[in-house]
């Protein structure tokens, strides 16, 4: 196997991972490297000549203008997910990041021109797209049915399971501490509740012992099982 890549840490977890090595070479000479700066933009929603990415490090949000001028948050990208849309003329969201960023950038047209040349990799990202879809609608559903407490819990439950491979525990088999990428205005935007509702629903969790909370953002899950639970994923 080449050694094309060998120091990227989401290597074996992102499309990069399931290419053989010709089709691993010709990804690699596209690609560049990018930080991120919190805040800073990657694609903006109506550009023409947008990137396509895989991302290494950090979290970056995607979201879309309102009629108001409000800007609303539709999905999350984390370590090893594939950001931007080839074959459309112009992107139709905005991705920017929410903590510091690492990305791997694809001009967009040459990324086009290289899933032309190796169908296998256009298949591979078409699977990826459709299980990112199958998320979407499953979030879409949860948002619709379950209750406040839920979305939270779920919400939490989800986040600690991403930080999972980041070094989040003073022990391996201690409980999970990370930052939240979100403020709580914007994680309510993204569950659909007020943050009224997600500060009461957190403190409901530390009142019961699942959750701790010792920063303005951090969390730390004290009850992984008890957490997935209040979430209704058990």
């Amino acid at each position: 196997m080449t050694q094309v890549c060998a120091d990227c840490t989401v290597r074996r977890e992102a499309l990069c991972g399931s290419l053989d090595d010709t089709e691993l070479l010709d990804l690699h000479r596209l690609g560049r490297r990018r930080i991120l700066e919190r805040g800073e933009t990657l694609n903006w929603a109506g550009d023409g000549d947008g990137v396509c990415a895989n991302l290494l490090s950090g979290v970056l949000k995607v979201s879309a203008c309102t009629a108001d001028g409000r800007e609303q948050i539709v999905g999350l990208c984390y370590p090893a997910d594939f950001v931007g849309s080839p074959f459309v003329d112009t992107s139709h969201f905005t991705v920017s990041a929410l903590t510091e960023a690492e990305v791997c950038v694809f001009p967009r047209g040459a990324f086009e021109g290289l899933l032309a040349v190796h169908g296998r990799m256009e298949r591979l990202l078409l699977q990826r797209t459709f299980a990112a879809l199958d998320d979407t609608r499953g979030r879409l559903l949860v948002l619709s049915r379950n209750t406040a407490e839920q979305k939270v819990a779920g919400f939490i439950s989800n986040m600690a399971e991403r930080a999972r491979g980041t070094d989040c525990r003073a022990r391996a088999d201690g409980p999970a501490t990370f930052d939240l990428p979100l403020t709580r205005g914007q994680i309510a935007d993204v569950l659909g509740l007020t943050i009224e509702t997600v500060s009461r629903q957190l403190t409901r969790l530390k009142a019961a012992g699942i959750l701790a909370l010792p920063g303005v953002r951090a969390v730390t899950v004290r009850d992984a099982a008890a957490l997935r639970a209040r979430a209704g994923m058990d």
